[in-house]
């Protein structure tokens, strides 16, 4: 008779070691941080164009929303060929109202080169609290400085 019982009903120990439950416990975890991985990112987070890229064709007829800083540090919307003077309180209740009414709107950040890098990042954390996934930034192509 063959198994962990001898003759005399006794058991005897069993010299293999169970790993199912430790392969178990390794693909739960390892699932969590599959998950958890992409969620470490910090900072905003932003596609910066290439001065020597081609430009970006869109291909719906989706127009962008293009906030801009000037060199006195004043916010501008842009939608269309509209362009008007915002203030920075009012400016994160108009982008949002934007994006509810169209989330699929791209919206684009034009930064004077003589502005504080500072003043660019508060824009676009502002921007992001206001409901915008991507915010791109645009820059004129030209040479190489």
């Amino acid at each position: 008779m063959q198994g962990p019982f001898n003759r005399s009903g006794q058991r005897r120990p069993m010299a293999e070691i169970n790993v199912v439950p430790f392969i178990d416990v390794m693909l739960v975890l390892l699932v969590i941080f599959m998950i958890t991985a992409p969620m470490l990112n910090q900072g905003v987070d932003v596609e910066l164009p290439r001065a020597t890229a081609e430009p970006i064709d869109t291909e719906d007829d989706t127009e962008p929303v293009i906030v801009s800083v000037d060199k006195d540090g004043e916010y501008y919307i842009t939608l269309g060929e509209d362009s008007t003077a915002v203030a920075p309180d009012e400016l994160s209740k108009r982008v949002t109202a934007i994006v509810q009414r169209r989330p699929d709107t791209p919206v684009m950040v034009r930064g004077d080169r003589h502005v504080a890098y500072g003043q660019v990042v508060t824009l676009m954390t502002t921007l992001q609290r206001a409901g915008v996934a991507n915010v791109g930034l645009i820059s004129e192509p030209g040479s190489d400085e």
